[in-house]
């Protein structure tokens, strides 16, 4: 087998180009990876490596703009915000951050697809007057606020670049758009270096006007990964954006399009199999490993691909022993990892500052998993021994005096978890790095690397939160503290690295672009995952992305 890297090399190669000299620009850094493997299988003689970076390090390289995390551009929207808008009409952080979040999505899109930014504000505000659902001829307060803030949403956004701007920081979308700006000075300096694009397909209207300037400045090629059924049928989804590419890139009206195979149409082994609930899914998955590991032995051409990420965990515990070698390139989200629910039942008893607490919250923590074991005291277990008495006795509520009587010894570990946080944030934070560092102490000695991972991230995390909090000073109550706890959770992710060109391969849906296997393995092929369907979180309506072409449901579907 052939793969789409090996034949873009082996074009360059007939072409007598010089490899080593190119700037290889790929749709992943897992990509690049496997660019170099290939490389190294084709030339004859040493050279240096040529350069190689994924879409997203080209873009920002060509910017000037540092891509921040998505936390502290949060943190310094609502700094911005609390700049632009009166006292009155000011929401609390806690408040804030529920819409915050929206709008930094909308703010991207608007700036990567080179959206003008006065056009689509001044068209939201004025679709909201003409909606705004009170009959009365005056307008209330509430309708009144309601508008006010669809009008100032450009004050946001001018106001917010601007800032990020200043300090050489963006998100992902200005990056964009700032690239594009700096496209012709780029060219005028890199006029002697040639770029390879390949393996795109969906690209945003900043991506769209950057590779075509380079390829009307003859410094690019770009090799499409695609096939004729997809770009031949006018209603099929797969073939969407290689179609518009084609018919509307002035480059390719006097250059040929390469390539379209058709790979598609040559005979394959497929079979599909029903299979109930995750667990299942991830048990199932595991018997066919071990089946293709006897004909197979380390599994090199075959890849895993999780249609749904909390699958990763199951899916690792359900590898056979047999499976010497494998490589995990995708995140898992931390709200997927056990800790996680450790720290989701703290914040929830520590919310509203109790005095005393309900038997099952103590229960459900010193029950939990993660903390469990910091208990053990030579044959016996401090958890164990309260548990049992409270349930014994019918305690409905206890303060942390009384469990500290019950308790035989680890009183100090019982005043991390149940000590009064008092509705301060800080003082959350400062016994949550204090409870990791104990956790880490059990772990190190019991040798359990995978947990320990687990609390390098967290740490991170809290680290990150103590740091925003201490340069915005946003974080002021609890409440506040575990919504942005929450944001955080859902967005970061615990990266996995294994050796790539070696063993069996585990992946997401995105880092499975450009690479090819013998043999795949997808999950969880179901309707609202692949998929997955109608989701509008965006204050933009349906109809005014389409007039502005931003992408919709639409576009994600054939994605």
């Amino acid at each position: 087998m052939v793969s789409f890297i090996q034949s873009v090399l082996l074009d360059l190669q007939s072409k007598n180009e010089n490899v080593e000299d190119f700037v290889f620009i790929l749709p992943s850094k897992r990509a690049g990876v496997f660019l170099k493997h290939h490389l190294s299988q084709i030339i004859q003689q040493p050279v240096f490596a040529p350069k190689i970076l994924s879409i997203e390090e080209f873009v920002e390289e060509l910017s000037g703009l540092k891509n921040i995390p998505n936390t502290d551009l949060l943190f310094i929207l609502y700094d911005v915000y609390k700049k632009t808008t009166s006292e009155k009409d000011l929401e609390s952080f806690e408040s804030f951050s529920k819409w915050g979040q929206i709008l930094l999505q909308d703010f991207n899109e608007i700036d990567r697809y080179l959206i003008p930014q006065e056009k689509i504000f001044d068209y939201l505000s004025a679709i909201k007057e003409l909606d705004h659902w009170s009959v009365e001829k005056e307008q209330t307060d509430l309708v009144k606020r309601h508008l006010k803030f669809w009008k100032r949403l450009k004050d946001y956004y001018l106001a917010y670049t601007e800032t990020l701007l200043e300090n050489k920081q963006g998100y992902q979308g200005l990056i964009y758009r700032e690239a594009v700006d700096n496209l012709e000075i780029y060219i005028e300096n890199n006029s002697e270096v040639q770029h390879i694009f390949l393996g795109f397909n969906a690209l945003n209207e900043s991506e769209s006007q950057i590779i075509q300037g380079l390829l009307q400045s003859d410094l690019a090629n770009i090799y499409w990964d695609t096939d004729s059924t997809f770009i031949n049928d006018p209603i099929h989804d797969a073939g969407i954006f290689t179609r518009v590419h084609k018919a509307q890139w002035k480059y390719f009206k006097n250059h040929s399009f390469d390539w379209i195979t058709s790979h598609y149409k040559a005979q394959k082994n497929i079979e599909v199999i029903g299979v109930p609930k995750l667990v299942g899914q991830a048990k199932y998955i595991g018997q066919l490993l071990e089946h293709l590991g006897q004909t197979n032995e380390n599994l090199t051409n075959t890849a895993v691909i999780l249609g749904e990420e909390n699958l990763l965990v199951p899916v690792l515990n359900s590898i056979p022993e047999s499976v010497k070698a494998l490589n995990v390139t995708m995140g898992l989200p931390l709200k997927f990892t056990p800790i996680a629910s450790l720290f989701e039942t703290l914040f929830s008893i520590h919310k509203h500052n109790p005095k005393n607490f309900y038997y099952k919250d103590i229960v459900a923590i010193l029950s939990h998993p993660s903390i469990h074991g910091l208990f053990q005291y030579e044959n016996d277990n401090t958890a164990d021994e309260i548990t049992t008495h409270i349930q014994k006795n019918n305690i409905v509520y206890s303060d942390l005096k009384q469990l500290k009587k019950l308790a035989k010894s680890h009183i100090d570990l019982l005043g991390y978890l149940f000590n009064s946080w008092e509705d301060n944030a800080l003082i959350a934070l400062k016994n949550c790095s204090n409870l990791i560092y104990k956790m880490k102490a059990n772990y190190t000695e019991n040798s359990n690397k995978l947990e320990l991972e687990y609390l390098y991230r967290f740490n991170q995390l809290f680290n990150q939160l103590t740091e925003l909090n201490s340069t915005y000073k946003h974080l002021k109550t609890v409440a506040t503290l575990h919504t942005i706890f929450k944001e955080l959770l859902s967005s970061e992710t615990l990266d996995f690295k294994g050796e790539p060109l070696e063993g069996l391969q585990i992946m997401g849906m995105l880092e499975s672009r450009v690479l090819d296997f013998e043999t795949i393995i997808i999950s969880s092929v179901n309707e609202g995952i692949l998929p997955s369907g109608k989701t509008n979180n965006s204050f933009i309506p349906f109809d005014v992305k389409v007039e502005n072409n931003l992408p919709t449901y639409k576009e994600k579907d054939a994605v």
